[in-house]
């Protein structure tokens, strides 16, 4: 028998379930009925509608499937069921990691929490944060037109961000999300030099991973201070980069993490990458769907420490058309190569 390639799955964060997703589940996972209509069962009893009619009945509008009440939801739905239809006579899992909400999606997807408690902790959090509402987010990048980084472009850019009442969200190696106050954002926003499309506003966003979020996660620690977790059976990065195992693994300080520092703190998900590369090896890197906007911060993450040997976009677009270092399962020709044969 051959020899199984090694990969890292990454989890996607919000965002990636847009007008070109709707349909997702229905068109990828037609098989997975009983998983899905066990979390329809348990969003209509939260008085919510069904991710199945959200994907595929209720037609796409911005307003409704953005919100963190639903998109965080549908997000899980599509990429935990991506994370079940791989072969895994093929592919052995050596990790697994995500963007923000992919953190979440990590938990499922490593076997720290069954599938049915992550997503009432990702339902949970999905709703306090749209309740809430507090803040919002805008991107900006960080690197050249060629992914190369500019150390000194990105420093400004924190420094201003300070100077303005914005914090560091999110860490995408070459982009900075920030968050803040509408009008914090406004001011940063300002200053920014206009670079198409940015700075770009994200439609339906909190200022995730900042102080802003402390109300939220005091609400978190009570409402599901039940939520039991249990050491992983895959490893995992979370969004410092720290690995978690199945055998170092403390229940109680994972609980603590996720309903503690990465709510309030920044994520870095371009140190998660490269942590994930350095200590993994893996053969290949799978971005779990929906789509796969997050290709780019994965190659400039690499980019950022000349992992693979790639030094610039040029470099990722070359392995990408000779040897593809990563698998998109939004992506339909790349999904096909991770999926047992018939």
């Amino acid at each position: 028998m051959s020899k199984k390639e090694r990969v890292v799955l990454i989890c996607p964060g919000r965002g990636t379930y847009n007008q070109a997703e709707w349909g997702y589940l229905k068109r990828y996972h037609n098989d997975k009925t009983e998983l899905l209509e066990a979390f329809d069962t348990f969003r209509e009893g939260a008085g919510q509608p069904g991710l199945q009619a959200l994907d595929s009945e209720l037609p796409f509008q911005l307003k409704l499937h953005s919100r963190g009440d639903h998109a965080s939801a549908l997000i899980y739905a599509c990429a935990y069921a991506d994370a079940l239809s791989i072969d895994l006579d093929r592919y052995e899992v050596v990790a697994v990691t995500g963007n923000s909400l992919g953190w979440y999606i990590t938990l499922a997807a490593a076997g720290s929490l069954p599938p049915m408690i992550a997503l009432e902790l990702i339902n949970t959090m999905g709703q306090l944060m749209q309740d809430a509402l507090i803040g919002g987010q805008l991107i900006y990048p960080c690197s050249d037109e060629q992914w190369v980084p500019q150390p000194e472009l990105r420093a400004s850019l924190l420094a201003l961000a300070a100077e303005h009442g914005a914090e560091l969200s999110i860490d995408l190696g070459g982009m900075l999300v920030f968050g803040g106050s509408a009008n914090a954002l406004q001011r940063l926003s300002n200053k920014l030099p206009p670079r198409d499309p940015f700075p770009m506003k994200l439609h339906n966003h909190a200022a995730f991973h900042t102080s802003l979020q402390q109300p939220v996660l005091e609400q978190a620690r009570s409402t599901l201070a039940h939520l039991a977790f249990n050491p992983p059976s895959i490893p995992m990065i979370d969004g410092r980069g720290k690995i978690w195992t199945s055998w170092s693994s403390d229940p109680q300080l994972l609980w603590d993490y996720t309903l503690g520092h990465q709510l309030v703190k920044p994520y870095d998900f371009a140190r998660a990458i490269q942590v994930a590369v350095t200590e993994f090896a893996p053969d290949k890197l799978v971005l779990l769907g929906p789509g796969g906007t997050l290709g780019g911060s994965i190659a400039q993450s690499l980019i950022q420490t000349g992992a693979y040997g790639l030094q610039c976009k040029a470099d990722f677009i070359a392995r990408q058309q000779s040897d593809p270092l990563l698998l998109s399962m939004g992506i339909e020709e790349q999904r096909q190569r991770l999926l047992p044969s018939e």
